[in-house]
């Protein structure tokens, strides 16, 4: 049976999703949660494909037939496996040739499943639309290491909706966002996390978001939802660069040296060769804290001219000692009705 991208979307709270495409395909961004059970691996997709381009479609079809013939057994072993008595949600690039054959052999073995209309294709194309839509974003700024990141996960357990960009994107931002974090994943994925978070919204509520730059590490946001970002409120927190070394230093001190030291020397023409040759000499003499205090000078000026540009959306100033978390909240959902 071919479904709607509705049906699809609520059917997968109860069935599991077969995503058929090639490894390479399922890497490069898949639906969440979706088992990868390729029909044709990368190197057969290729040749398929080369043979479609070369002799047409007949000849390509027949040998993705005789690839896919000698495996067929374990494909439905597998699809078995992962339906466990219940149905499954099939999909390909475009709810094809490769989806349609699929559900074919597995229903031959008595595993029924639905096709997705328009395949991964017309799921790329509601995640991308829904960039778009309006939300009602109040961005929590500052200055680096003012907690902002603890401070947004503080809201979100508080009731609030946050989309927590950094987590996502499994990098906290500046330069040395990646230290201490797993991989980033393909831009394309990070876009597909985001919508999945994006459905589970009520629109017609704030949404907390974290102020960032259009690209967090490799990754670079959707340009119509950085849009809706950068023309949202703001509310700065405002925390002594004492505290912050001190946060950044608790954060950063376990990376390790040769790691952050070259991370360090990509950034030497926005840091200035004197600055970078003295944060270089305390990072070498293991003085983390005035490492940090000499990377801030910059960090620092480039916030800071970043949010007087938007001086006007800053509907709260907020001083912060970098203590109680619950008693920052409060007082911000207390100003911010």
């Amino acid at each position: 049976m071919i479904i709607s991208i509705e049906d699809f979307l609520s059917l997968r709270k109860q069935l599991s999703v077969i995503d058929v495409r090639s490894q390479g395909e399922f890497q490069d961004g898949h639906i969440r949660n979706a088992i990868n059970i390729p029909l044709l691996n990368n190197e057969e997709r290729v040749q398929v494909g080369t043979d479609y381009k070369q002799k047409g479609q007949r000849e390509a079809i027949k040998t993705g037939f005789r690839l896919v013939g000698p495996r067929l057994l374990d494909i439905v072993n597998e699809a078995e496996q992962v339906a466990q008595g219940s149905e499954l949600l099939v999909h390909c690039w475009r709810g094809g040739m490769r989806s349609n054959n699929f559900s074919q052999f597995v229903s031959m073995a008595g595993v029924k499943s639905h096709t997705l209309k328009g395949g991964y294709k017309e799921y790329r194309s509601r995640s991308l639309e829904s960039f778009k839509k309006p939300f009602q974003v109040i961005l929590l700024t500052g200055c680096t290491g003012s907690g902002k990141s603890e401070i947004l996960r503080a809201l979100k357990e508080h009731g609030e909706q946050v989309l927590d960009l950094e987590d996502l994107a499994c990098h906290k931002g500046s330069a040395f966002g990646g230290l201490l974090m797993p991989p980033q994943p393909t831009s394309e994925q990070f876009q597909n996390e985001l919508f999945e978070e994006i459905l589970t919204l009520d629109l017609s509520k704030r949404v907390w978001v974290e102020d960032e730059s259009i690209a967090i590490g490799k990754i670079f946001l959707p340009a119509d939802f950085w849009k809706t970002m950068h023309q949202s409120p703001l509310v700065q927190m405002e925390v002594s660069k004492e505290i912050r070394i001190q946060r950044l230093v608790n954060e950063y001190g376990p990376a390790d040296r040769e790691a952050f030291l070259e991370i360090m020397g990509k950034i030497v023409k926005r840091l200035g060769g004197q600055h970078y040759n003295t944060a270089k000499e305390k990072l070498l003499q293991g003085d983390m804290a005035a490492t940090i205090d000499i990377l801030l000078t910059y960090y620092d000026k480039a916030y800071l001219q970043s949010i007087d540009k938007r001086r006007d959306k800053v509907k709260l100033a907020l001083p912060w000692n970098g203590e109680s978390v619950q008693d920052c909240i409060r007082e911000i959902l207390d100003q911010i009705k």
